[in-house]
């Protein structure tokens, strides 16, 4: 048996738990690897992001286009990128904006009460403008310009298209863009003005009054058809090409719902979910080792493992949770010892009649597994179609429950069936294996009345 414990198993969940409880013991997540920065965590409990149920904020829901005119994908993204940019400057901490279906926005601002201000601010139209800009001076360590001087020479109205594309010389990614044809004469001129002159001259492309980019004229454009290019990775330049171009094309946005959650309730909210998951979860653990014993000492183990493991999942990715997401999540506590207990049920068999407690837990998750299997793929699938129609009714309690349940399902799959294995078969080569009744709650034969042999 000591040859079937399989340590590497052990060790890497020993690293997996020690990385779940340093991501949720520290409240705030902020590494640099390889040039890009990942930041994870809030001012809430562990760090954690938390909807507007739970924190208190302005819930806002909005209609992209009219009668007329049905926004495009590259239009919606464009908006999403916008409302991002104006949410930062209300001060929001953990703001979340997303899309629902094909031209609805979901504005969720935790802390912000001010409905009005909000609403102001996230509808107003996008404006697009380039700008003829002269530098009082320019750094010679950075390139930057000094005490700039900005001319708008076209807005977005003058642009009629904007794409990502690549260098045909270079291959590196850039932006394309092309004019109107008058705006094309206008631009000419400036562009021929600014290579003409010293490097103190640059244009810069401007998005609701905050630089976009800002380029140096290398030639002159006198086709109306110009180029961006920088350090630029594909996706960058997409979504440069989707900001220029949701600027030249502003949507229209109309609010369709809108809900202010008080803060008061939100604190309120979060104290009873806090209470409801640490409850059901001591009664889950209770339940475990007092019925199953030495077996169900392990799947608590493995239990209070899942917990802190779907915890720095929900931080790390991140996971807004909102009171439907915390019921889920207690759903999922209950749901993640049902295997355990299929498989607990199927060593108890085997034990009966008088298998050893190796044999016993080998048989008994080989024969649990297709049950755990099925019952598991029943309910992700159930989780996916809740996802779905959360989306696509714009319930966005409906969607975090599924999701955290997807969540919870998928994680407590791994840990029944990888955690508490390898527990119990460390159990099983310590002498408790001398011990069968340890591992069971009924009564066993004594040594040589059972059938070992028996299938």
């Amino acid at each position: 048996m000591l040859r079937r414990l399989n340590w590497k198993s052990l060790l890497l969940i020993a690293a997996v738990v020690g990385l779940s409880v340093a991501a949720l013991a520290v409240q705030n997540v902020d590494l640099r690897v390889l040039g890009a920065r990942f930041e994870r965590g809030s001012d809430e409990v562990l760090g954690m992001q938390l909807g507007l149920d739970l924190a208190g904020g302005t819930h806002l829901v909005f209609q992209a286009g009219d009668e007329t005119l049905a926004p495009t994908d590259d239009q919606m993204e464009g908006l999403v990128r916008i409302i991002n940019r104006r949410v930062d400057s209300l001060g929001v901490a953990e703001p979340n904006i997303q899309r629902l279906g094909a031209d609805r926005l979901l504005v969720q601002l935790p802390g912000i009460e001010d409905v009005e201000r909000a609403k102001r601010l996230i509808g107003q139209t996008a404006s697009l403008e380039i700008v003829e800009r002269v530098c009082g001076g320019v750094n010679a360590a950075t390139g930057e310009c000094v005490n700039p001087e900005d001319t708008t020479v076209l807005t977005g109205e003058d642009l009629s298209q904007s794409f990502a594309t690549q260098d045909t010389v270079t291959n590196e990614p850039i932006v394309t863009f092309e004019l109107n044809s008058g705006a094309a004469r206008r631009f000419a001129e400036v562009t021929q003005r600014i290579f003409n002159s010293n490097t103190n001259r640059r244009l810069t492309f401007k998005l609701d009054g905050a630089d976009l980019v800002e380029t140096v004229v290398q030639s002159p454009i006198l086709s109306g058809r110009g180029q961006i290019s920088g350090s630029f990775s594909t996706s960058e330049a997409r979504d440069l090409a989707i900001q220029i171009e949701s600027g030249r094309l502003p949507v229209p946005i109309a609010v369709i719902t809108e809900q202010l959650v008080a803060a008061s309730l939100g604190d309120e909210s979060l104290q009873d979910s806090l209470i409801a998951g640490l409850v059901g979860l001591a009664l889950v653990l209770f339940f475990m080792a007092a019925y199953y014993r030495g077996a169900g000492f392990a799947a608590a183990f493995a239990l209070v493992i899942y917990t802190a493991i779907v915890l720095a999942v929900f931080k790390l990715l991140p996971v807004t949770l909102t009171l439907a997401g915390v019921a889920a999540f207690i759903l999922s506590l209950g749901m993640a010892v049902d295997a355990n207990i299929l498989i607990f049920e199927r060593m108890k068999e085997e034990l009966r009649v008088g298998r050893t407690v190796q044999t016993a837990i080998q048989t008994g998750f080989a024969r649990a597994w297709p049950s755990i299997r099925d019952g598991n793929a029943s309910t992700l699938i159930i989780a996916s179609i809740l996802f779905l129609f959360g989306t696509r009714t714009t319930n966005s309690a409906v969607t975090g429950f599924a999701v955290v349940l997807f969540i919870g399902v998928l994680v407590s799959l791994i840990t029944a069936i990888f955690v508490s294995r390898n527990l119990l078969t460390l159990m099983a080569v310590t002498p408790l294996n001398r011990f069968p009744r340890v591992f069971t709650p009924e009564s066993l034969p004594k040594r040589g009345e059972g059938a070992e042999g028996a299938p």
